[in-house]
């Protein structure tokens, strides 16, 4: 006599991210530890789908952080003429992550770096050194065009999820 096995019953599986959905809810979890609530930033660097190094946006170590004393503004006037002010107390998510790595000795070479916005001209000109080939930002940034151009130049694979531009 055979036994009967009891049917299966089809529930709803929960569906898994991607790996670019996963490393990115990272980034939002990164950036809540950030010290200057002007700019609540993360970053997460990965390769072969292994975190390598994190960072958020925050004031030098030992140094006090914009939400105990305030901003640090600085006038920035773009290439279109235009002005911002930007606090310039803390070091950007990307820069952490990129001296994090050299701190414990990690190579970021062929990487992937996570961000939430387009990366400044700065922080690309640092993660195209660091050997980083693709990089993936939840939204654009508003002064992104010397980025997208150096990018392009040196073939980082530039990756933006959401249309949506970040203004400061």
């Amino acid at each position: 006599m055979a036994i009967k096995k009891p049917a299966i019953k089809k529930t709803e599986l929960a569906v898994r991210p991607s790996w670019d959905e996963y490393f990115m809810e990272l980034v939002e979890t990164t950036g809540h530890r950030a010290t200057c609530n002007r700019g609540r930033s993360g970053c997460v660097v990965v390769k072969e789908k292994r975190i390598l190094t994190t960072g958020y946006v925050g004031s030098p170590m030992g140094a006090k952080h914009c939400d105990e004393v305030g901003h640090e503004m600085h006038k920035v006037t773009h290439d279109d003429k235009t002005e911002t002010m930007h606090c310039i107390r803390t070091i950007h998510a990307e820069q952490n992550a990129l001296i994090q790595a050299s701190r414990v000795g990690v190579s970021l070479q062929g990487a992937t770096l996570y961000c939430t916005m387009t990366p400044c001209y700065t922080c690309a000109k640092l993660i195209i050194n660091a050997g980083i080939i693709r990089v993936v930002a939840k939204q654009d940034y508003q002064s992104s065009l010397q980025t997208k151009r150096i990018f392009k130049e040196t073939k980082v694979k530039l990756e933006i999820q959401e249309k949506i531009i970040t203004k400061y």
